[in-house]
């Protein structure tokens, strides 16, 4: 049975009401196609899980689609706070649970790894500590000195969107990578977003580079451009004029409302949304060849 569906077919078949999604990708490979279209399948009650919350889960927020936010260090990049998150926090509108970068991706490998918990050393956020009682000081046994320990996180479902992959979902990841590997495997299910499909072939000439293996995706979803306004490295770049126009969006309900309005429920699908910023945007995301070195791998 055939892994390829289309992003709809994916959210709903994978993405249910309540769970604890994790929409991976560190500053590129955002999988915001994904987050438009699990506002336009109005799924709601989910616990949203990201280190750096982006964009995208102040849109999912906005729309209604979350009860709880689990994240470290959350903002709108180089621009300022994400208000709508912000505000439903402040209004109590919002569950949150925070941690450190570190933590976030301790507690994605504890999961993998089918731990009870993984322990770290201890940090100068103090306050992390004093505000999430998930957080926990034990001695270590060996040295005898103070260790933060933090549980499991694994999601229900992870989206992770990769610049191509191949019919199995064995997927190639470069540029900046962030957590995508880890939860990946530390997901109940995987759904993956592609710049492209390719042939077997071209994963199995590198490797190195297939940061998450086929036998751990369920759906693979063929959405070229769908880390808008982040960017795929080597295949566009990075919107940051939209990061900004956000900021202003995002001071009022009304604006918000238009923008989901016209840019997620008025378009069917990526290829619409891609084809409705126009000509001139396009070609400002364009980016120029920079290909790596050829690897000797070698034959026998």
């Amino acid at each position: 049975m055939s892994k390829i569906l289309s992003l709809q077919e994916a959210i709903r078949n994978y993405v249910n009401d309540g769970d604890l999604v994790y929409a991976a990708g560190f500053t590129h490979l955002i999988p915001f196609a994904a987050g438009h279209e699990i506002i336009r399948q109005h799924k709601k009650n989910l616990i949203l899980a990201r280190a750096t919350p982006d964009l995208i889960y102040d849109q999912l927020v906005a729309a209604g689609c979350a009860k709880k936010v689990i994240f470290s260090y959350m903002g709108n990049p180089g621009v300022g706070s994400l208000r709508m998150i912000r505000s439903a926090i402040e209004k109590g509108e919002l569950e949150w649970e925070e941690y450190s970068h570190f933590g976030m991706i301790t507690r994605l490998q504890a999961a993998a790894s089918g731990l009870p918990f993984l322990p770290m050393n201890q940090t100068a956020a103090t306050d992390l500590e004093r505000n999430n009682p998930l957080i926990k000081r034990v001695q270590d046994p060996y040295s005898g000195r103070e260790v933060i320990t933090v549980p499991p996180l694994a999601p229900d479902v992870a989206i992770v969107h990769v610049q191509r992959c191949d019919k199995n979902g064995n997927a190639h990841l470069w540029g900046i990578i962030g957590e995508q590997k880890e939860v990946a495997f530390a997901a109940k299910k995987v759904i993956l977003t592609t710049e492209e499909i390719v042939d077997e072939a071209i994963i199995r000439s590198d490797p190195n580079r297939t940061l998450i293996p086929g036998f751990i995706v369920q759906a693979i979803c063929l959405v070229p451009h769908a880390a808008h306004p982040s960017y795929a490295q080597g295949y566009y770049d990075r919107d940051n004029e939209f990061y900004l126009s956000w900021d202003k969006i995002s001071e009022s309900p009304e604006a918000i409302k238009k923008y989901l309005d016209e840019w997620v429920f008025g378009v069917e699908n990526r290829e619409e949304y891609w084809q409705k910023l126009g000509a001139e945007k396009q070609a400002l995301l364009q980016v120029n060849p920079r290909l790596s070195e050829a690897i000797n791998y070698g034959d026998y």
